[in-house]
């Protein structure tokens, strides 16, 4: 049955979030060449990407390319990455299915990340007027981001919809329904070949924690709703 509410993750669910990584590091890397005279930035932090490394990949770039500075650097590193103004573009399916339900139920969008940054995304992806409610979740406290209920209960409020009238579509099942799944929506968890949490182990989590539905492509939710 076709939702009231339709509700979308943004990173990695509407569009890879690789790519505003990516962009990211040419910015500071541009940043390092032009204020500091370091290069070989942007090269040493994709490959500790690649990896598999996450939150201190300036800090290991830096000393990988014999840096030092790090603790006045890495800040503004860090400014200048959040900053940016990416070139984004959306899932093929992503896009297919913004068409494809606007008009049918109403859209929205909840997402984590510091507004600033989170604003810049939607704005490159040229989603500004395509939802009915967007929250940007660091606009309620840092301690409201997901999986506070506090996003879901808001845009609730907003949509004028109950929890069993609302469906939202995520990817990483550690944060991403725990909220609704408390709050009776329904919650369905998009898994990408190429997914950050393709590996994410759901039978170690919770029950409460995991999506009702897995899916691996967006065009899979007509089907979903139909049955």
């Amino acid at each position: 049955m076709m939702p009231t509410a339709l509700v979308f993750d943004l990173d990695d669910t509407l569009f890879p979030e690789r790519e505003f990584v990516q962009g990211g590091f040419a910015a500071v890397d541009r940043w390092l060449q032009g204020d500091h005279a370091v290069f070989g930035f942007e090269p040493e932090a994709r490959r500790l990407f690649a990896e598999g490394l996450r939150g201190r990949i300036f800090d290991e770039a830096l000393r990988r390319l014999g840096v030092d500075g790090a603790q006045t650097l890495v800040p503004r590193m860090v400014a200048v990455y959040r900053g940016h103004r990416p070139q984004l573009e959306l899932f093929p399916d992503a896009q297919w299915a913004l068409g494809h339900f606007r008009g049918r139920c109403k859209l929205g969008l909840i997402t984590d990340g510091y507004a600033g940054t989170q604003r810049n995304k939607v704005a490159a992806l040229g989603l500004g007027e395509g939802f009915e409610a967007i929250v940007f979740t660091d606009d309620l406290g840092r301690e409201n981001w997901k999986p506070s209920p506090i996003p879901f209960q808001g845009l609730m409020e907003t949509l004028g919809c109950p929890g069993s009238a609302c469906v939202y579509v995520g990817d990483n099942p550690a944060k991403d329904f725990l909220a609704p799944n408390r709050l009776g929506w329904r919650t369905i968890q998009v898994a990408r070949e190429e997914g950050e949490y393709r590996h994410t182990a759901t039978d170690s989590l919770p029950a409460d924690y995991q999506a009702s539905r897995v899916i691996q492509s967006l065009r899979e939710l007509e089907g979903v709703f139909d049955e």
